[in-house]
Protein backbone atom coordinates (compact mmCIF):
# COMPACT_ATOMS: atom_id res chain seq x y z
CA UNK A 1 0.00 0.00 0.00
CA UNK A 2 1.34 3.16 -1.21
CA UNK A 3 1.08 6.19 1.28
CA UNK A 4 0.37 9.37 -0.07
CA UNK A 5 1.19 12.09 2.81
CA UNK A 6 2.40 15.01 0.77
CA UNK A 7 -0.63 14.47 -1.91
CA UNK A 8 -3.02 14.51 1.33
CA UNK A 9 -1.19 17.55 3.38
CA UNK A 10 -1.22 19.02 0.41
CA UNK A 11 -5.09 18.85 -0.62
CA UNK A 12 -5.49 19.42 3.61
CA UNK A 13 -3.98 22.88 3.41
CA UNK A 14 -5.31 23.96 0.26
CA UNK A 15 -8.95 23.39 2.01
CA UNK A 16 -7.69 25.46 4.61
CA UNK A 17 -6.76 28.27 2.87
CA UNK A 18 -9.77 28.06 0.46
CA UNK A 19 -12.51 27.64 3.41
CA UNK A 20 -12.74 31.37 4.75
CA UNK A 21 -13.01 32.20 1.62
CA UNK A 22 -15.82 29.99 0.57
CA UNK A 23 -17.48 30.77 3.51
CA UNK A 24 -16.79 34.38 3.06
CA UNK A 25 -18.87 34.02 -0.01
CA UNK A 26 -21.71 32.05 1.26
CA UNK A 27 -21.99 34.90 3.87
CA UNK A 28 -21.73 38.07 1.55
CA UNK A 29 -25.33 38.45 0.90
CA UNK A 30 -24.75 41.33 -1.50
CA UNK A 31 -23.37 38.90 -3.81
CA UNK A 32 -26.80 37.55 -4.04
CA UNK A 33 -29.06 37.11 -7.38
CA UNK A 34 -31.81 38.48 -4.81
CA UNK A 35 -29.75 41.38 -3.05
CA UNK A 36 -31.16 42.82 0.64
CA UNK A 37 -32.19 45.91 0.80
CA UNK A 38 -34.09 47.87 3.50
CA UNK A 39 -36.96 51.00 3.17
CA UNK A 40 -37.31 52.76 6.22
CA UNK A 41 -39.36 56.43 7.16
CA UNK A 42 -41.49 57.95 9.69
CA UNK A 43 -45.04 57.59 9.62
CA UNK A 44 -46.38 59.68 12.37
CA UNK A 45 -43.82 59.33 15.44
CA UNK A 46 -43.20 55.55 14.48
CA UNK A 47 -39.89 54.62 12.93
CA UNK A 48 -40.88 51.96 10.44
CA UNK A 49 -37.86 49.69 8.51
CA UNK A 50 -38.21 47.08 6.46
CA UNK A 51 -35.82 44.67 5.39
CA UNK A 52 -35.74 42.26 2.33
CA UNK A 53 -34.03 40.85 -0.19
CA UNK A 54 -34.75 42.23 -4.19
CA UNK A 55 -35.58 39.79 -6.41
CA UNK A 56 -35.53 41.14 -10.45
CA UNK A 57 -38.46 40.54 -13.09
CA UNK A 58 -35.53 39.53 -15.96
CA UNK A 59 -38.02 38.65 -18.75
CA UNK A 60 -40.55 36.91 -16.65
CA UNK A 61 -44.18 37.45 -15.44
CA UNK A 62 -44.09 37.79 -11.73
CA UNK A 63 -47.87 37.98 -10.59
CA UNK A 64 -50.14 35.52 -11.77
CA UNK A 65 -46.79 33.50 -13.59
CA UNK A 66 -44.24 33.00 -11.08
CA UNK A 67 -45.70 33.36 -8.11
CA UNK A 68 -49.10 32.24 -8.91
CA UNK A 69 -52.57 34.12 -7.63
CA UNK A 70 -53.65 32.68 -4.34
CA UNK A 71 -50.65 31.53 -3.27
CA UNK A 72 -48.54 32.50 -0.26
CA UNK A 73 -45.59 34.90 -0.83
CA UNK A 74 -43.01 35.70 1.36
CA UNK A 75 -42.69 39.17 0.20
CA UNK A 76 -39.59 38.97 -1.53
CA UNK A 77 -36.78 36.63 -1.73
CA UNK A 78 -34.53 34.48 0.48
CA UNK A 79 -35.38 35.02 3.86
CA UNK A 80 -38.83 36.39 5.38
CA UNK A 81 -39.06 39.97 4.36
CA UNK A 82 -39.24 42.00 7.59
CA UNK A 83 -41.41 45.14 9.15
CA UNK A 84 -40.23 46.51 12.27
CA UNK A 85 -42.13 49.73 13.95
CA UNK A 86 -41.01 51.44 16.92
CA UNK A 87 -44.31 52.54 18.16
CA UNK A 88 -47.87 51.43 18.10
CA UNK A 89 -49.38 51.44 14.56
CA UNK A 90 -52.56 51.32 12.68
CA UNK A 91 -52.65 49.09 9.98
CA UNK A 92 -55.55 49.09 7.92
CA UNK A 93 -57.57 50.47 10.58
CA UNK A 94 -56.42 47.52 12.95
CA UNK A 95 -53.94 47.93 15.81
CA UNK A 96 -50.60 46.42 15.40
CA UNK A 97 -48.29 46.73 18.37
CA UNK A 98 -44.80 47.88 17.97
CA UNK A 99 -42.35 44.98 17.24
CA UNK A 100 -40.93 43.35 14.53
CA UNK A 101 -42.49 41.06 12.37
CA UNK A 102 -42.59 38.79 9.22
CA UNK A 103 -44.56 39.80 6.48
CA UNK A 104 -46.23 37.69 3.89
CA UNK A 105 -48.77 38.29 1.19
CA UNK A 106 -50.74 36.43 -1.00
CA UNK A 107 -51.49 37.86 -4.11
CA UNK A 108 -54.99 38.26 -6.23
CA UNK A 109 -55.58 39.57 -9.54
CA UNK A 110 -58.00 42.63 -8.11
CA UNK A 111 -57.17 41.74 -4.37
CA UNK A 112 -54.42 41.06 -1.57
CA UNK A 113 -54.36 39.51 1.27
CA UNK A 114 -51.13 40.81 3.67
CA UNK A 115 -50.19 38.94 6.85
CA UNK A 116 -47.84 40.34 9.58
CA UNK A 117 -46.41 37.10 12.25
CA UNK A 118 -44.63 36.87 14.71
CA UNK A 119 -41.94 34.43 14.17
CA UNK A 120 -39.04 36.05 12.32
CA UNK A 121 -35.76 34.92 11.20
CA UNK A 122 -37.03 31.96 9.29
CA UNK A 123 -36.01 31.32 5.59
CA UNK A 124 -38.62 32.61 3.60
CA UNK A 125 -39.90 29.57 1.48
CA UNK A 126 -40.07 25.66 3.41
CA UNK A 127 -38.52 22.75 0.63
CA UNK A 128 -41.03 22.40 -1.74
CA UNK A 129 -41.39 26.54 -2.56
CA UNK A 130 -44.11 27.43 0.17
CA UNK A 131 -43.97 30.22 2.13
CA UNK A 132 -42.25 29.73 5.70
CA UNK A 133 -45.23 31.14 7.70
CA UNK A 134 -46.79 29.56 10.53
CA UNK A 135 -50.70 30.93 10.19
CA UNK A 136 -50.64 29.97 14.09
CA UNK A 137 -48.27 32.91 14.67
CA UNK A 138 -50.28 35.60 12.03
CA UNK A 139 -50.81 38.61 14.33
CA UNK A 140 -52.19 41.00 11.69
CA UNK A 141 -54.21 40.01 8.77
CA UNK A 142 -56.10 42.16 6.01
CA UNK A 143 -57.19 42.82 2.54
CA UNK A 144 -56.20 45.73 -0.29
CA UNK A 145 -56.71 46.72 -3.67
CA UNK A 146 -53.31 46.26 -5.92
CA UNK A 147 -52.87 49.62 -8.23
CA UNK A 148 -51.71 48.66 -11.91
CA UNK A 149 -48.97 50.56 -13.51
CA UNK A 150 -47.87 50.97 -16.66
CA UNK A 151 -44.19 51.49 -16.54
CA UNK A 152 -42.44 48.54 -15.52
CA UNK A 153 -40.09 47.90 -11.74
CA UNK A 154 -37.20 45.48 -12.60
CA UNK A 155 -36.36 45.40 -9.01
CA UNK A 156 -38.77 44.98 -6.16
CA UNK A 157 -38.85 48.15 -4.26
CA UNK A 158 -40.20 48.86 -0.79
CA UNK A 159 -41.42 52.29 0.11
CA UNK A 160 -42.61 54.21 3.38
CA UNK A 161 -44.61 57.19 3.14
CA UNK A 162 -45.63 59.35 5.82
CA UNK A 163 -49.41 57.90 4.88
CA UNK A 164 -47.89 54.19 4.83
CA UNK A 165 -45.82 51.65 2.96
CA UNK A 166 -45.90 49.72 0.03
CA UNK A 167 -44.00 47.71 -2.92
CA UNK A 168 -43.59 48.17 -6.54
CA UNK A 169 -42.82 45.39 -8.57
CA UNK A 170 -43.29 44.21 -12.01
CA UNK A 171 -45.76 46.27 -13.03
CA UNK A 172 -47.81 46.56 -9.69
CA UNK A 173 -47.52 48.51 -6.43
CA UNK A 174 -49.13 46.87 -3.72
CA UNK A 175 -50.01 50.06 -1.14
CA UNK A 176 -51.28 49.69 2.86
CA UNK A 177 -52.35 52.73 5.03
CA UNK A 178 -50.67 53.17 8.20
CA UNK A 179 -51.92 55.82 10.71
Amino acid sequence: MKKNYPVKLLAIILVTLMLPHLLKAQTDKSKRPSPPATASGKIGDAAISIDYSSPSVKGRKIFGGLLPYGKLWRAGANEATIFQTDKDITVEGKKLAAGKYSFFATPGENEWTIFFNSETGQWGDKQGGDANMDPAKTVLSFTVKPKKLKDLNEKLEYYVTGKGFGFKWEYMDVFVSVK
